[in-house]
């Protein structure tokens, strides 16, 4: 009775969304813009600081509804970990790592801790890159324990197995942190070093520092900042095939292979690629960079449409709440206004 209470909530909230955008085409009814109804609908939602939304490369919707201004940066959250799997693309393209299937005993055996199971250095960059390393997990309620170890990427490696690694998706942070230290131990330079590098100076684009663990390594999987703007410029390097302003910043082939389903998330039941949950809704598909609090990447490659949203980065968004207002102003709003 409870997940059906659930469903009925979620059904009311669509049933609300989808109404206001076919109101504006009814007849008799005022010519009104119809992202300013999208806009409406998120300004609703409490959570919701602020939202901008590109068709075509143009601006259509940008609008702060609270919270900090439109061009400050602010804690994007777990938005940190596409950012980290659009790096691994670049590394690969490089050559700093041979290829996808590459292990972590092969590109990066100093981080193998001592007495780890040998699975361990048998663990692919995809298996981490798309979180099935198998390993238990170091988010949720096993998060504040990680970081308060002494060693962010010993412990994320030093955990037991809960499944063989690619078997399924267990969202982790400590996995992606480990990707971000493999990252810089094979270019030999900071993370944030590598972001500002081959993402921020591309896009112009600031990445302030953030959160680094205690061997200096910056957290590869949360506590990014990044300004609406430079959300929405990021989701668009991915519209564009990875080209920026005629520069290829990333492969087209890495873009195409981040967009298909490898695994799916037991959470939301959406797929996931390379750093992406993937959807579908009004017959076209979709991509969702997603952080704690609602901190949302959205693109939509069959419209040519991104979103950037932020959001209060202290309060949680779970499907059956705030996060799925954000899915239904998505998929019964801002996808139906864009194929209108």
């Amino acid at each position: 009775m409870r997940n059906m209470h659930k469903i009925s909530l979620r059904m009311n909230r669509r049933q609300m969304l989808a109404a206001s955008v076919a109101a504006l085409a009814s007849p008799g009814v005022a010519q009104i813009d119809p992202w300013r109804a999208v806009a409406d609908r998120a300004r609703a939602m409490d959570q919701c600081h602020a939202l901008m939304i590109r068709v075509g490369g143009t601006e259509v919707l940008a609008e702060v509804f609270r919270g900090p201004s439109i061009n400050r940066a602010v804690p994007v959250k777990s938005v940190s970990k596409t950012i980290v799997a659009a790096l691994t693309g670049a590394a690969l393209e490089r050559g700093e790592i041979p290829a996808i299937t590459a292990t972590l005993g092969e590109v990066a055996p100093r981080l193998v801790p001592p007495g780890a199971d040998p699975r361990v250095g048998a663990l692919s960059i995809e298996n981490l890159v798309t979180m099935q390393a198998g390993l238990e997990r170091t988010s949720g309620a096993n998060y504040g324990a990680w970081i308060s170890s002494g060693d962010w990427v010993a412990d994320a490696l030093s955990r037991p197995f809960v499944a063989e690694p690619g078997e399924r998706m267990l969202y982790s942070t400590g996995s992606f942190h480990v990707l971000g230290a493999i990252l810089s131990e094979v270019a030999g330079e900071s993370l944030l070093r590598l972001t500002r590098e081959r993402l921020g100076d591309p896009l112009g684009i600031e990445v302030p520092a953030w959160t680094r663990d205690p061997q200096g390594r910056y957290l590869g999987g949360n506590e990014m900042a990044l300004t609406l703007s430079a959300m929405a410029r990021f989701g668009e390097l991915y519209l564009a095939g990875g080209v920026w302003e005629g520069k290829q910043v990333l492969s087209r082939d890495w873009v195409t292979a981040s967009l298909q389903p490898k695994t799916r998330s037991p959470f939301s039941g959406l797929d996931y690629g390379y750093g992406w949950f993937l959807g579908r809704a009004a017959g076209q598909d979709y991509a969702l960079a997603r952080g704690y609090g609602g901190q949302v990447i959205c693109i939509v490659p069959g419209l040519s449409l991104s979103l950037a949203l932020t959001s209060d980065p202290t309060r949680p968004a779970r499907s059956e709440g705030y996060f799925g207002d954000i899915m239904a102003l998505i998929e019964d709003a801002v996808i139906p206004t864009g194929m209108a």
